[in-house]
């Protein structure tokens, strides 16, 4: 009963949300546009509910000849593929801002494991194992809010099933007043890097 509540949730929240944000999303282009050459928006093979793919959707962060479907944390020097505009979009999250137009489409929620690169078969084996991957994917979610990308793999996905296994409106609640107060403290954000954060033991029981 509540995925269908949050199915309206989203599809709610996601047209308010392209209506009221629209002006950012134009001065955003326009800044991505004069900082460097090439597409406005970024588009990547991920991975949603039960390990069906869809082409997620970003502004671009990163120079156009940045090797494809390589996750940041694996490039080397990772600073010299991102632009001017991409730090500063990385660093306040709002580089997601266009997967309003997943969530609206419904191949996202707002609240959910953050969609897995197609190629990391680490993270999805590790999801399996939890049940994180028949869950809706998210803008934001449980492990968002308890370390990002300082997260170890096996951790992430821990944190991944724990939301799965407590799915409900508070627990979504409580992810995105979460999401909040992380993004204006820029928590987690670790360009280049990934794994160097075991998480609170008490935040991975179930």
């Amino acid at each position: 009963m509540y995925m269908r509540v949050k199915r309206l949730i989203d599809i709610l929240l996601s047209a308010i949300g392209l209506i009221i944000l629209s002006p950012i999303f134009a001065i955003l282009m326009v800044a991505i546009k004069l900082d460097s050459p090439g597409p406005v928006l970024f588009k990547q093979k991920r991975v949603g509910i039960y390990k069906s793919h869809f082409h997620i959707l970003k502004f671009r962060t990163m120079r156009i000849d940045t090797p494809k479907d390589t996750p940041t944390h694996l490039l080397e020097n990772p600073d010299q593929w991102i632009t001017k505009v991409g730090k500063f979009l990385r660093k306040t999250s709002l580089d997601e801002l266009p997967q309003i137009i997943n969530i609206f489409k419904g191949e996202m929620s707002i609240i959910g494991p953050r969609p897995a690169l197609w190629n990391q078969y680490d993270l999805i084996e590790e999801r399996d194992k939890y049940g994180a991957n028949d869950v809706p994917v998210g803008l934001t979610g449980w492990a968002q809010i308890n370390g990002r990308d300082e997260l170890e793999i096996d951790v992430k996905a821990r944190l991944d099933g724990e939301y799965a296994v407590k799915i409900g409106f508070m627990m979504d609640v409580r992810c995105f007043f979460g999401t909040i107060f992380s993004v204006l403290r820029s928590d987690g954000v670790v360009e280049g890097g990934t794994g160097t954060k075991k998480a609170d033991k008490e935040s991975v029981k179930y």
